[in-house]
């Protein structure tokens, strides 16, 4: 009878005790430990950006991630993310609270991981002390410019704000240099840290930005056309 309390006695505890060992804390790779601090998270366009930080502490579905205030507005998304872990596959993955990949990221370049999201688009995540300065509002750079080359200017236009089919209008003035006005820009964008002219065919120009009131074409040439604000 005492045996048979005892090997009762003896299930119980093995019963008890089998979740627990279900619940071993995860352990942190060196690929994952590299991962841990705080990154941009952000659409293509960076037109929308928050921070998300990479934890060390365990949670039951990885490692803690904290999202800073705005991000659930700008991604409803990250509102169902759990925790995160960093597999030996090297994708990053977001998780919910059932343990269900949310969002993999992969990393594209050194420190820059993207994520291709149904539903949302290919969101980033890059380094916060790295990452770029976020990208200029079109408000900030619409207005009059004019096309410069060698000091001289070959063209007056406007940089609207009105929606085209892919970016907003440009409206050439009288007297735009030939060579320029044949191109018939015909709208513009800001992509990423670059600004597109769009001639009506063709290959659109691009443009980084060189001051507050300059951009120069790009790629880089000897004698280079500038976008200078009037």
């Amino acid at each position: 009878m005492i045996g048979r309390r005892r090997l009762i006695l003896i299930g119980l505890a093995v019963m008890v005790a089998a979740p627990a060992s279900a619940q071993t804390p995860a352990t942190l790779g060196d690929s994952a430990k590299a991962m841990i601090g705080t990154w941009e998270f952000s659409n293509a366009d960076r037109d929308k950006i928050c921070t998300i930080t990479l934890k060390p502490d365990p949670v039951p579905v990885g490692f803690k991630a904290e999202f800073d205030k705005n991000c659930g507005t700008l991604f409803p998304l990250v509102n169902d993310i759990a925790g995160w872990n960093f597999p030996e596959n090297d994708l990053l993955r977001l998780l919910d609270a059932q343990g269900k990949s949310l969002v993999e990221f992969s990393e594209v370049e050194d420190g820059i991981y993207e994520a291709p999201t149904p539903g949302i688009g290919v969101l980033f995540l890059q380094n916060a002390a790295a990452a770029a300065p976020p990208q200029k509002p079109p408000e900030q750079v619409a207005g009059d410019w004019a096309i410069v080359r060698g000091g001289k200017p070959l063209c007056q236009l406007i940089l609207a704000t009105d929606p085209t089919e892919d970016g907003m209008a440009v409206k050439i003035k009288p007297g735009c240099d030939p060579a320029i006005a044949r191109l018939n820009f015909a709208q513009w964008k800001i992509d990423r840290d670059e600004l597109m002219l769009a001639p009506a065919r063709g290959n659109p120009w691009r443009f980084e930005e060189a001051d507050a009131n300059s951009w120069r074409r790009v790629p880089e040439a000897a004698n280079p056309y500038s976008l200078v604000r009037q």
